[in-house]
């Protein structure tokens, strides 16, 4: 949670250096190269079955989707203000999805549901912009990344019940990485851009951020559940903020405080004695 949390200021300041499509692939491919150590030394090594592709295909696209709309929120929007909309109401998309698949839902998850919404409408401030502000263009990012996330979560959550976990991550990166390459236009200049600075935030966003952060999170999502998983995610947004404000100066505002403190509380109630 701590390098995803750090990971949207690490994308703002990327985002200089080479367009959306560039990162996305660029970032997939490190991802994926640097999870063969771990695989290498995985007791199930490698294996690949034609059946696995009904659960890579859906969850790839929807990395690819979800980086894409990552990267442009962060170049466009207020990365700290973003995660702490993205992380704080992933939790409450998540446990939709969930209900409508099982069809089962409790007044503590209605609950939940309802002030997880009251809290991602104060981090957008809708109360005082109005709605037009929340589906700007530097803002409809943040909202987009929160619903793609809850889907991936449920995806991967029933597909690594049929395949190894770390393979199954490490097959996902490596077809995003084969999805974004064709839209991908890497020139020299920005080859020859390339300093110490861009390199310890690549390797933040890449490294850090997916090969360590998103495979443990999306192993845990087969041990504790996919909503249990999601309930961490509230660790992220003062982590965004702190990280944001220090490094890229931007200010941190109450609403988003109070709402991230709001959506946090409504997943506490959520997750409260459930096993």
């Amino acid at each position: 949670m701590i390098s995803w949390g750090v990971a949207w200021t690490n994308a703002s300041i990327v985002n200089e250096y080479f367009n959306f499509y560039d990162l996305v692939s660029l970032r997939f491919f490190f991802g994926a190269l640097s999870l063969i150590p771990i695989l290498l030394f995985d007791k199930k090594g490698f294996s690949f079955k034609l059946s696995y592709l009904k659960y890579l295909a859906p969850a790839s696209i929807l990395f690819f989707l979800y980086n894409i709309s990552f990267f442009m929120g962060t170049h466009y929007g207020d990365p700290g203000k973003g995660a702490v909309f993205a992380t704080t109401t992933n939790p409450i998309i998540t446990l939709i999805i969930m209900a409508l698949i099982t069809r089962k839902i409790t007044k503590r998850e209605i609950l939940g549901i309802l002030g997880g919404a009251l809290g991602g409408l104060l981090i957008m401030n809708v109360f005082w912009s109005g709605f037009g502000d929340m589906f700007s263009e530097e803002n409809i990012f943040f909202p987009i990344c929160s619903v793609l996330w809850g889907i991936v979560t449920v995806l991967i959550s029933y597909a690594q019940k049929k395949i190894p976990a770390f393979q199954f991550i490490f097959y996902c990166y490596l077809i995003t990485a084969l999805l974004s390459a064709p839209f991908t236009s890497i020139s020299t200049q920005e080859l020859s851009s390339i300093d110490a600075r861009f390199c310890f935030n690549f390797f933040m966003v890449s490294v850090a951020s997916m090969a360590f952060g998103t495979s443990l999170y999306m192993y845990s999502t087969t041990i504790i559940g996919p909503v249990r998983s999601s309930a961490f995610i509230f660790s992220v947004p003062l982590i965004a903020l702190l990280a944001a404000y220090f490094i890229l100066n931007e200010p941190i505002y109450l609403n988003t405080v109070i709402g991230g403190a709001i959506c946090l509380f409504s997943t506490y109630i959520v997750n409260k004695n459930k096993e």
